[in-house]
């Protein structure tokens, strides 16, 4: 009996120390390609790709968006791993996450707290602010088993019509993309949390979504250094560690393949001339742009042999031959086998500096208390008041002592709801009357004629809308402009991209949140009844004559 509890004792040890037993030139060709490709998973897709982690085939997984709560994202993180450690080598995946604010995230996906919007950190000017967010959501990533972020966005939108991006960039001033991208950066860094940049060299001048066309930035070199590759260039400067990949078209740096394929851009100016050292990563190779050239096999070798370090497939594969037709074209060419096993080297290293090959890492303390409160911070930083024409702010109704009565008429999907109710706290608490409508993203002529009931009688309507970067909801547009013209003492708060404001002429008092969280409403409601002053500034340029 003792015999055999040692017997199980010593296996036990080696299974949870054969990673770290690992040594590089001990693992085949395969395994090394294996390291430098990535899945996307949730927890209802994982088990499709079992068969690839458990032989050593893959190196990383990027954990999908979807309504699931934070235990149910840490078992099939530990899922994943357990898989892992049944590989040949037990080398553990690179767990890897999109979680940068935007439009990509919602209060209720994984499980994880609202990370705000790049824009809105950036209205707020709050460095410190920034960092501290970053940190402490880099501590709950740490908790649950995540190791890379793909975040920051440091593309600078300098095209008002930018259809992608919007409110994931800080804004269109380069130094001020610069400042709070370094600031969350380092935030990340300090948590243990591997911040990927993204998209290189720059997605913010494009007119069109990269998930479904190839977008074409005609800008020159000049331009794009001065503007677009500045801030990525101070991240190589202030130590990243990854850099994401675009796939679009630069014809003053590489007039025939998008970036993700171009050698001149990853390595003679990522490269030689940025000196970046770290991992190059793709772009999901699923998105059109990349597939309207390649399928996603080819694409993956193209990206590899430009210089790509970790290669993302996408969610939409069939695992097994995906990788044998990759694995087939590395095998056949002495050059794409030294690309393979240099790149899976950087990302075994990193894994090793990470800990990784050492058994699990230490488990950071919640920090819900803590994220709450600067989360509170950055949101009565970040509000901004765009114009009032009116002189509506602060508000003074004329009720000749009776309780005066707000409408507030919220634009927003019905994920959001929980949210929208912090709006009228401040209200209640001096006593105003409160009436409310949630109406449909793209209304109908129910929701315009709830709307007016709504509006009906009241001391002050006050109506937000929500616009995806430049997707203009051409119902939701009409329906809020014909409410203005009907009731012109009112406030109009853009909840999401600023760039919407141009399209309500008639919203003579204007506020800005940059996204949409209980704790920004509330700011917006103390604004309008004084109860404290507009601190956020525009990080974009709008018409002037818009303001």
């Amino acid at each position: 009996m003792i015999k055999k509890t040692l017997l199980c004792l010593t296996l036990l040890a080696a299974a949870l120390t054969g990673a770290a037993q690992t040594r590089f030139e001990d693992l085949s060709l395969e395994e090394k390609l294996g390291q430098t490709l990535v899945v996307f998973a949730d927890v209802d897709s994982a088990e499709i790709f079992r068969p690839v982690i458990e032989s050593g085939k893959v190196g990383g997984v990027l954990i999908q968006w979807g309504n699931y709560s934070l235990k149910e994202t840490k078992q099939l993180i530990d899922k994943l791993q357990g898989w892992a450690q049944k590989s040949p080598h037990q080398i553990p995946l690179l767990i890897a996450i999109d979680y940068e604010g935007g439009t990509v995230y919602t209060p209720i996906t994984l499980g994880f707290d609202y990370l705000p919007t790049n824009m809105m950190l950036a209205a707020s000017g709050d460095e410190d602010g920034a960092a501290s967010i970053a940190y402490l959501a880099g501590q709950e990533l740490r908790r649950t088993g995540v190791h890379v972020n793909f975040s920051p966005v440091l593309d600078v939108n300098s095209n008002p019509h930018n259809p992608i991006i919007g409110v994931r960039s800080f804004g269109s001033d380069p130094a001020n993309v610069t400042k709070m991208g370094l600031s969350l950066m380092n935030g990340f860094k300090a948590a243990g949390i591997i911040s990927v940049v993204k998209h290189f060299p720059g997605h913010g001048d494009t007119s069109v979504d990269s998930h479904y066309q190839v977008p074409v930035v005609k800008a020159s070199d000049k331009e794009l250094r001065q503007i677009h590759i500045a801030p990525f260039a101070r991240a190589v400067q202030n130590g990243v560690q990854g850099v994401m990949t675009s796939h679009i078209l630069y014809p003053a740096l590489d007039n025939k393949n998008i970036a993700t394929f171009s050698r001149p851009i990853l390595q003679d100016l990522l490269r030689t001339q940025l000196g970046f050292q770290g991992i190059i990563v793709t772009d999901s190779l699923d998105m059109k742009s990349a597939t309207s050239f390649c399928t996603i096999a080819d694409c993956a070798v193209r990206a590899l042999e430009a210089g790509s370090d970790l290669i993302l497939l996408g969610r939409y594969i069939k695992p097994q031959t995906t990788f044998n037709r990759i694995y087939r074209q590395v095998e056949q060419s002495a050059a794409l086998r030294q690309r393979a096993e240099d790149s899976a080297h950087k990302i075994f290293e990193l894994k090793k500096s990470l800990g990784l090959l050492d058994g699990p890492r230490p488990v950071p303390a919640p920090i819900d208390k803590a994220y709450q409160a600067e989360l509170e911070k950055i949101s009565n930083e970040s509000v901004t008041l765009v114009r009032d024409r009116a002189n509506l702010i602060p508000f003074k109704p004329q009720t000749d002592g009776k309780k005066p009565t707000v409408c507030a008429v919220f634009f927003a999907p019905s994920r959001f709801a929980d949210q929208l109710m912090s709006f009228s706290k401040p209200f209640l608490e001096k006593g105003w009357r409160i009436r409310s409508y949630n109406a449909a993203m793209t209304p109908r002529a129910v929701d315009a004629r709830r709307a007016r009931e709504c509006a009906d009688g009241a001391d002050l309507l006050v109506v937000t809308s929500l616009q995806w970067a430049d997707r203009t909801n051409i119902n939701q547009k009409n329906t809020i402009n014909a409410l203005f013209e009907e009731y012109p003492r009112n406030v109009f708060i853009s909840t999401m991209s600023p760039y919407d404001i141009p399209s309500y002429p008639n919203a003579h008092t204007v506020l800005a949140t940059y996204g949409l969280n209980k704790y920004v409403l509330q700011t917006a409601a103390n604004i309008i009844l004084g109860n404290i002053r507009p601190q956020g500034h525009l990080p974009v340029e709008l018409p002037e004559e818009e303001k």
